[in-house]
């Protein structure tokens, strides 16, 4: 018989997953505007969410930092001035020059990497269409819920219990397998190649890396959660930590090759 204690977290986790993933999807949907001030709202707040966590002793500095963010991302959006571009990055250089700053190297590169994904997902959306962005946030929930389903049932050996206890290879490579199918049901819908199924599946690895780094943080800083705001999910960056890492790897594929077109 199952352990009723393994499926403690599933309900609150799926009724927060489908409110967040209802009002995200609209906010997607809509685009313009309204993507970019769902994206502007969650930078603020995650940036907000690594300065409590890796500087516990100043928070009322991390609400002002992730202030400072939202207003330079909406700044940024707003104008879609190129040469304000590079202002993404000062909440990381915040924790670079802060004197006494714990953790000032993981806050600087986590927080650059915050910024320029909220940026990239948006300027994704507009350069390249909704359906290309709906693929990429399809893998990392179907690598999620995989993960999640075939750690729990099948177990088996940690993937690296010295950072992320909970994750199994099993998991792991179910949602590699889950994102590659993905890709395969994609192709019916653009004219992208074969190569779109193992490019799903390198981009799972990099949503479960995002989740990776986002765990060791969380261990360094000697916390369970990067906050308090979602029920069963704990904070943003624990929900959105994989979309981080698989958006930072599309924005680089995106740099590298031709996105092909979608036909309908």
């Amino acid at each position: 018989m199952s352990d009723p204690a393994k499926w403690g977290d599933l309900l609150p986790r799926l009724i927060s997953g489908a409110a967040m993933a209802a009002g995200g999807l609209a906010l997607i949907w809509l685009g313009g505007p309204w993507f970019a001030t769902l994206a502007t709202v969650a930078g603020g707040l995650m940036v907000w969410e690594l300065g409590a966590m890796t500087d516990r002793s100043r928070p009322d500095e991390a609400v002002m930092v992730g202030a400072v963010a939202a207003i330079i991302l909406g700044v940024v959006f707003w104008t879609r001035d190129p040469y304000l571009v590079p202002l993404l990055l000062l909440p990381a250089l915040y924790g670079t020059v802060r004197p006494k700053r714990p953790m000032r190297a993981v806050y600087a590169i986590y927080a650059a990497l915050i910024m320029v994904a909220c940026y990239g997902l948006v300027a994704f959306r507009e350069g390249f269409g909704l359906l290309w962005l709906l693929w990429l946030i399809l893998v990392v929930v179907v690598t999620d819920i995989a993960g999640y389903f075939a750690g729990r049932i099948l177990g088996g050996p940690k993937f690296w219990p010295a950072i992320s206890p909970k994750k199994t290879w099993s998991g792991t490579v179910a949602g590699w397998i889950a994102a590659a199918l993905v890709g395969a049901v994609f192709l019916r819908f653009s004219t992208a190649g074969v190569d779109l199924l193992w490019i799903s599946a390198l981009l799972a690895f990099a949503s479960q890396m995002g989740d990776i780094a986002e765990s060791a943080i969380k261990r360094r800083s000697g916390v369970k959660d990067s906050s308090n705001l979602i029920p069963g999910h704990g904070g943003l960056m624990d929900r959105f930590d994989g979309l981080l890492g698989a958006a930072i790897f599309m924005l680089l594929v995106a740099q590298l090759t031709d996105v092909p077109s979608v036909r309908f």
